[in-house]
């Protein structure tokens, strides 16, 4: 029993042998707990505002607006620079916006107007830091451990997705909304400092593509000729139109379905976020990741989510956010592993591009649909909507990918040498 424990461990976290990869583990373990106090904290400020799903139906839009026109020019600017610079600049800027929603709620002055500027200000920067921040991970572990480290880097986002929303509900309830925004502002500097400390010689620099005409084209042309990738990207965007919208349903369930505060919002994605936590881990010790594993996660997603707008009780609506969460996880780490082994090198930011622009661009699309459903019709309707998406992304998958064999896994790609980065440290 003992061996067995060990030999899971080892295969679970074997990413995190590796320094660089460990500090931003760590780091992103800190920010993420943050960003999620803010996702609570945004989304009942709205609702304290508004009392309209519309309206944070509007604001959800607004985040990720820029994702889904600018999110494959993203992708263009990690292929040229350096991803490691990229996110020094990313990750101050979303601590910079986080700290001045933080000081205008605390003054009191803080109106819907502004929070529709800031949210599309973050959009603006995601659309750069998220396709940066998901192929840096490829340049810190290299291509052997690179679907153990994403799907360790899933976990602690849903690892947050607990922590995060158990703070801020405390944290709304003691010290005001105000809070949960300063505190994101100052989770920031963790990210900050591990970047730092990362040792150059030791990362797997991937050469930068040379500034030229037509990238963007170029990539998008890619994926269109690559049916494996092609295909993927269409669930992602199918799910992520209409099911990845929680931060719309979850506050309209917890409000007007089962009449609670802050505190039902926030245990609603703890839920989840604990099904994501254990779904992760189990995730992680596997060593292959098919099309046919893609399938079925994305059918067990949107029958979980089914359930969920069904649940008779609040009780029962928890452990359904629970199953959500483990087949959210599965379904979006073996997605993001399939594209970046699936990827040519020198095309792979651009393919990470274009699934932020599937998995979070997308939501502009249906954020305010899922909103208007569930002001006009019920949220009951809203997240069966969401779910009745993942399972048409499923039956899509099904026609499309089912007999789809990968000529690449992670143990046939060859490792890369570390490259020594030749710019300046920031």
């Amino acid at each position: 029993m003992t061996n067995y424990l060990k030999k899971y461990s080892s295969s679970t976290f074997s990413s995190l042998k590796i320094r660089n990869y460990r500090l931003y583990f760590i780091g992103q373990s800190i920010s993420l707990s943050g960003t999620w106090m803010q996702t609570i904290g945004q989304a009942w400020l709205v609702l304290k505002l508004t009392n309209s799903g519309t309206a944070l139906g509007l604001v959800t839009a607004l985040q990720f607006l820029p994702v889904l026109f600018l999110g494959a020019m993203g992708g263009v600017i990690a292929d040229r620079l350096s991803k490691r610079k990229i996110l020094f600049f990313t990750q101050t800027a979303s601590g910079i916006l986080a700290l001045i929603l933080g000081i205008l709620v605390a003054t009191n002055v803080v109106q819907l107007w502004m929070i529709y500027i800031l949210a599309a200000s973050l959009g603006f920067i995601n659309a750069i830091d998220n396709p940066t921040r998901r192929t840096f991970i490829l340049e810190m572990v290299g291509n052997k451990e690179l679907r153990n480290a994403i799907t360790l880097f899933s976990t602690v986002f849903n690892l947050s997705r607990v922590i995060g929303p158990a703070i801020a509900g405390g944290i709304i309830a003691g010290f005001g909304l105000a809070s949960c925004f300063l505190i994101n502002a100052a989770s920031y500097l963790a990210v900050l400092v591990c970047l730092f400390l990362m040792r150059k010689k030791e990362l797997y620099v991937v050469e930068p593509v040379k500034r030229a005409k037509g990238q963007l084209r170029e990539g998008i042309k890619y994926v269109y000729n690559t049916p494996l990738l092609r295909n993927v990207l269409l669930m992602m965007a199918i799910i992520g139109t209409l099911t990845y919208e929680f931060q719309v349903n979850l506050p309209l369930i917890a409000k007007f379905t089962f009449k609670g505060g802050a505190e039902y919002f926030a245990f609603l994605n703890s839920a989840m976020g604990i099904g994501a936590v254990i779904g992760g881990l189990a995730t992680a010790s596997r060593k292959r990741t098919t099309a046919r594993g893609l399938i079925k996660t994305a059918f067990g997603f949107g029958a979980a989510i089914v359930i969920a707008s069904l649940s008779p009780s609040f009780h029962f609506a928890l452990f359904a956010m629970f199953l959500v969460g483990i087949f959210s996880i599965m379904f979006t780490s073996q997605g993001d592993t399939i594209l970046q082994l699936e990827s040519a090198p020198n095309m792979r930011s651009r393919v990470v591009a274009l699934w932020s622009v599937a998995f979070l661009g997308s939501t502009p699309i249906g954020g305010p649909i899922i909103g208007l459903i569930g002001e006009y019709a019920s949220p009951r309707w809203s997240l069966a909507t969401s779910g009745i998406a993942a399972i048409i992304a499923g039956i899509f998958g099904l026609i499309t990918l089912w007999n789809y064999s990968s000529k690449k896994s992670s143990e046939q790609i060859p490792q890369p040498a570390p490259v020594i980065e030749q710019d300046k440290e920031p």
